[in-house]
């Protein structure tokens, strides 16, 4: 995801109840969780990153990507990540289903 990194207050005053994908992040721009709104959330991107908030407290930074082909793109920001790092980010609970494996160029 290439967008800018918002502070939380300024991203929580911007996201409304699209569906879409998001990244949780440290001051060191340390992706600390990848997530998504999907159909069944709850006031969409404000109300998961809303939710999320209180259970990772490092978290200063939000970035987010609304899109209707969430499910789709939260897997490919897992794969990249894990691509990347070698691991998924430190606060998403283990997967329930099997990532699959991507190779950027």
């Amino acid at each position: 995801m290439n967008k800018p990194w918002m502070t939380v207050n300024d991203a929580l005053a911007v996201l409304r109840g699209n569906l879409g994908v998001f990244q949780l992040a440290d001051s060191q721009d340390q992706v600390l969780f990848i997530g998504f709104a999907g159909a069944n959330s709850a006031f969409g991107l404000k109300g998961v990153v809303s939710d999320l908030l209180p259970d990772i407290e490092q978290v200063s930074q939000v970035r987010f990507e609304v899109t209707t082909a969430y499910h789709t793109r939260y897997r490919e920001l897992l794969m990249l990540h894990q691509a990347d790092f070698g691991a998924l980010p430190p606060a998403n609970p283990p997967l329930t289903f099997k990532l699959g494996k991507l190779s950027p160029a």
